[in-house]
């Protein structure tokens, strides 16, 4: 979004804000991240991010990409889906099964992004 910034409040959590959201357009959910992908968030593992009224797993999924285009190489493909092995959690549902990047989020949830992990 145009005028979006990453502030870091007194409880250590980065935000993404835009000077809509700071106007109270929306509302903010929580992103908790794995080990694994906090470098590419700038050290972050939980993030609070403001998003407009009416915003969906996509639109958050874009806010981040904003702030942290590494991290959206590691969730996103080429085309601007999930990769196969990353799944999205909204307050504990897999949002594949739910609408997928259209499911809606609301003010107050949680989400969490996670990487399957192959190995033998």
């Amino acid at each position: 979004m145009p005028g979006a910034d990453l502030t870091r409040g007194a409880d250590g959590i980065g935000r993404a804000r835009s000077a809509d959201d700071i106007e109270g357009a929306g509302g903010t959910v929580t992103v908790v991240l794995p080990r694994m992908l906090v470098d590419a968030a700038g050290g972050q593992r939980r993030l609070a991010v403001a998003l407009d009224a009416g915003a969906t797993v996509a639109d958050l999924l874009d806010r981040l990409g904003e702030q942290h285009p590494r991290l959206e190489r590691r969730v996103r493909d080429e085309a601007g889906g999930l990769r196969r092995f990353v799944n999205v959690y909204l307050d504990g549902e897999e949002v594949r099964g739910l609408a997928g990047p259209a499911t809606p989020v609301r003010p107050g949830q949680e989400i969490r992004i996670l990487q399957s992990v192959a190995g033998g």
